[in-house]
């Protein structure tokens, strides 16, 4: 499965040009709020020199790299949680997202009004967080009432449950959110089979004019102060600038547009960059004469589970793996070299995968 990202923002905010940017897929963007009736959902690649490093000595068929999927919601609106605009029928489209990129408006645009008749990143953030929040208490009720009903059997784990429950609750009346609820260990167990939206971890994009692409603009600077001390990323991204810039057909056209920006690099690299780190990504790599293909896995991830990504009968049959480190493989030239040299090493059911490592999956079923 690749790595599920959830976009969301309030409307006119520059969801769907972000999208464009960066997916193979591309959305109805408009001056006019509420336009789109239904989510995007694209697959982005991800881009990893790495590849085409380890293909000059391999001279496979093809290249292929690990993906992104992304969904873009309809935007939100203030009052969405009470029937306002087209978004919030739409949420559950990212109850099962990794992780969330949530958009907020840092520039001005006479053409494109604002809903709230101003732009501040830092109040529609507050706005699109209510939102989420209302959904989030809404699932936890339901769930409540379910395990009152249960309760009544006599059984305690059910009033524990609800008073881990009663916990988040009041968090999230409090508008915190709820990855940050003071629940530890097992007890945060209680709210998996929810999918809240406010517990997964979340990626801040400025979406600023051309001009602010690179040093950012009063409005970043405002909304960066504001989200002093939380876990997360932000990345300032020109998103229709940079929309324009992919429609280019030329690599070379592309690079001289975004050095003409002060950029060094297109936003979807620093996009994905921001995902993996939030969720402790890692890429393997598999290579052979058909293919040098790509893999993502979480840090930590132990050799057979790896194997699982590629096929689950390689996890279930895994006898070993073996692996060589891209640095050595690129520096020495070929499998043959990196056993010469001491650089190809056999490792059992718990070795942990690392990222940039070249494995052949041994496994019988």
């Amino acid at each position: 499965m690749p790595l599920h990202c959830g976009i969301i923002g309030l409307a006119n905010s520059g969801k769907s040009t972000l999208f464009n940017c960066v997916s193979n897929t591309k959305a109805l963007t408009s001056p006019y709020a509420y336009t789109s009736n239904k989510s995007n959902i694209g697959v982005v690649k991800v881009p990893d020199p790495r590849l085409h490093e380890i293909n000059n000595f391999v001279k496979a068929a093809k290249i292929v790299p690990t993906t992104i999927e992304l969904v873009d919601i309809p935007g939100l609106a203030r009052g969405s949680s009470h029937g306002e605009g087209v978004g919030n029928s739409f949420l559950s489209d990212i109850r099962n997202a990794d992780a969330l990129i949530h958009i907020v408006r840092c520039f001005d645009d006479p053409n494109l009004p604002h809903l709230d008749g101003s732009v501040d990143p830092v109040r529609d953030k507050e706005t699109l967080e209510l939102e989420l929040q209302v959904k989030d208490i809404e699932s936890i009720d339901k769930k409540i009432a379910r395990l009152e009903k249960m309760a009544k059997t006599g059984e305690k784990i059910y009033r524990q449950q609800i008073d881990i429950l009663m916990i988040f609750r009041q968090h999230l009346e409090s508008f915190g959110m709820a990855r940050t609820a003071p629940v530890t260990g097992d007890d945060r167990q209680v709210i998996d089979d929810l999918f809240l939206l406010t517990e997964k971890p979340v990626i801040y994009v400025c979406n600023t004019d051309a001009e602010s692409a690179n040093a950012g603009n009063k409005y970043t600077e405002a909304f960066i102060k504001s989200v002093e001390g939380e876990d997360t990323q932000i990345l300032i991204i020109a998103a229709q600038a940079e929309a324009e810039i992919a429609e280019l057909e030329s690599e070379d056209d592309r690079m001289a547009f975004l050095q003409d920006m002060g950029l060094k690099e297109p936003g979807v690299d620093k996009l994905i960059r921001a995902a993996y780190k939030i969720l402790d990504l890692e890429t393997f790599f598999t290579t052979g004469v058909r293919e040098v293909r790509a893999w993502t896995i979480r840090k930590g991830t132990l050799a057979p589970k790896a194997a699982g990504v590629i096929h689950s009968d390689m996890e279930r049959g895994f006898i070993r793996a073996e692996v060589m480190k891209y640095h050595d493989f690129v520096t020495l030239g070929s499998e043959h070299a990196c056993r010469e040299a001491g650089k190809f090493a056999i490792e059992g059911k718990n070795y942990e995968v690392k990222d940039g490592d070249l494995l052949h999956i041994r496994f019988n079923v």
